[in-house]
């Protein structure tokens, strides 16, 4: 019943339509690339659970099914999101030549596209981090050849859970700042931080965002408001 409802409506088959033929290509690219380059999907409606495909996961130990805040920190990746949602439009937002960090501390090179139905809603975003710790390579081919034997692989950790994933990004927000001591403009500063971090794709985020920093859900919302605002000013 429920997908016969979602088929009936214009919008929804649009999106099933594009994300049909993104994963087919995610697993085009995939077989293309090497194995140090992890190319994923995502369904922005469900950040919760928001891969639907990947191929060379094992780069940031992910797997279908994960969470969109499970993903390389410092992504921005969101902020394509927040581009996108501003400009409106049916032109995929597009962020390349990035940095992230795998979730043990691996230097990776990033690009975002974001994409759009034709009333501009944000609905998928393709990702590619390649590990491009060719450096690291090198030195342990010097050490094998000079006798010592390199270190043992890293394992990939697994991706953090939701609710672990949304307490990370808030406490790298406030910083261990005394709440009794933040004014508005501290507060303001903190959930600039947690929207780059995607904390508000996420359902529940704006209620966790409140109670963190002693505020009313529509006290983010202003904050929200007035730092999206700014940031159209800057672009115009």
């Amino acid at each position: 019943m429920e997908e016969a409802r979602q088929t009936a409506d214009p919008a929804q088959a649009e999106k099933q339509a594009v994300l049909r033929a993104l994963s087919a290509a995610v697993k085009l690219v995939g077989g293309m690339v090497d194995a140090h380059t992890e190319v994923v999907l995502h369904d922005l409606s469900r950040p919760e659970r928001s891969v639907v495909a990947i191929e060379n996961g094992h780069v940031s130990g992910r797997r279908l099914g994960d969470a969109i805040l499970g993903g390389p920190a410092g992504d921005r990746g969101f902020a394509a999101i927040e581009q996108a949602m501003r400009q409106g439009g049916a032109e995929p937002a597009l962020v390349s030549g990035y940095h992230t960090l795998s979730r043990d501390g691996r230097r990776l090179l990033s690009a975002s596209a974001v994409f759009k139905t034709a009333a501009g809603e944000p609905f998928a975003a393709l990702c590619l981090n390649s590990d491009r710790s060719q450096l690291e390579a090198a030195l342990a081919c010097l050490q094998a050849l000079v006798g010592r034997a390199p270190p043992p692989p890293r394992a990939a950790p697994e991706p953090p859970a939701m609710d672990e994933a949304m307490r990370d990004i808030i406490a790298q927000a406030l910083d261990d700042k005394p709440l009794a001591r933040m004014k508005k403009a501290d507060k303001k500063q903190a959930v600039a931080q947690m929207l780059e971090q995607g904390l508000f794709i996420v359902k529940g985020g704006v209620e966790r965002a409140a109670e963190a920093l002693g505020v009313s859900r529509y006290t983010i919302y202003n904050y929200l408001d007035e730092i999206r605002g700014a940031a159209a000013e800057d672009e115009a």
